[in-house]
């Protein structure tokens, strides 16, 4: 086994540590010494090596400049938070304004569309919804005292929405084209079909009683027609879709979502018929099929047609008229 040789290392080691822990000590002693003359030799000390120690700060200005970015980081996510409640905020007001545009688009288009001269128009505020599964229906602050009658058409300003089905004092009932009692008369453009728009309690009312239902494509404008004398022609209702059961139905222009304002129209009153003797009446129906054999006529019945038959008035004879004339 071979022998390890002396190791020098370690007496060196021992007399470095010990130099230089003298050194601190000197440093240390220096530093406290209360004088004058170690003032300044410690100023001249810290004059001398302090600028060249630029090296050893590096470190710790990295440090502080991390501590600012992250302050300045956590400045930036709380503006970011405050800007993002500031948004939704305005998204709220956004809302807001973009109601009162459509609140402001439906008074103006109440106010100045007339789709008659001689047809006027009272608008009111939609108080309740009254709607239910059966039945579809709003109540409006308009009534008998404000001329409103029964049967009247109403229009939230975009489209048909329904017609007045009671009136009150002072408010009245609409009927809307979604009640499953609704039936309209109707005209599809540009066809020109003649169709009933019947309501299912559904948003979508659908056609019934088409002439040619194949003429009728999805998009078609779907008006009044006017018939029956109910509801004035030409009044927009919406437009014809085909829902996934291969039926035709109805997109409502009017906004059912916010009925707030209705326009009540009022209709041309029907006209009455004065005299019925200048009509010209059906002939009665008499009996369907061949007529029945009549039994022959019996000497008694003669006898008696005879008897209830009337006379016939008998002229004068002209010898009579002659003889008269001579005695004058």
């Amino acid at each position: 086994m071979a022998r390890r040789g002396y190791d020098y290392a370690r007496p060196v080691r021992r007399i470095l540590v010990a130099l230089l822990v003298m050194v601190l000590m000197a440093v240390f002693v220096f530093w406290r010494i209360d004088s004058p003359r170690a003032e300044r030799m410690r100023a001249a000390v810290v004059d001398r090596f302090l600028p060249s120690m630029d090296w050893a700060m590096v470190p710790v200005t990295a440090a502080s400049r991390m501590v600012a970015s992250f302050q300045s980081y956590q400045r930036l996510y709380e503006q970011n938070q405050e800007l993002r409640r500031e948004l939704q905020r305005m998204s709220a007001w956004k809302e807001a304004a973009v109601q009162l545009e459509q609140e402001n688009a439906k008074l103006l288009a109440q106010n100045n569309v007339r789709l008659d001269p001689a047809l006027t128009g009272v608008s009111g505020v939609v108080l309740a919804d009254s709607g239910t599964a059966f039945r579809q229906s709003v109540l409006l602050n308009r009534g008998a005292r404000d001329g409103i009658l029964e049967g009247w058409a109403t229009m939230d300003g975009l489209g048909l929405v329904g017609r007045i089905s009671g009136v009150g004092e002072t408010t009245s009932r609409v009927m809307l084209l979604t009640d499953p009692s609704s039936r309209l008369p109707v005209t599809i453009q540009p066809s020109g079909q003649r169709a009933l728009l019947t309501g299912d309690n559904t948003a979508l009312p659908y056609l019934d009683f088409m002439e040619s239902p194949e003429n009728i494509r999805p998009g078609d404008r779907v008006i009044t027609s006017g018939d029956g004398g109910l509801f004035p022609p030409g009044l927009l209702v919406g437009q014809a879709v085909q829902t996934t059961d291969r039926r035709m139905r109805v997109r409502l222009a009017a906004d059912y979502g916010r009925l707030e304002f209705l326009r009540v129209l009022r209709s041309h009153p029907a006209e009455q018929l004065v005299d019925s003797g200048v009509l010209i009446l059906p002939p009665e129906p008499g009996m369907i099929g061949p007529q029945l054999p009549q039994p022959a006529p019996t000497p008694t019945d003669q006898a008696a047609a005879l008897a209830t038959a009337p006379v016939p008035a008998l002229s004068p004879a002209p010898e009579a008229d002659r003889e008269a004339q001579a005695s004058d």
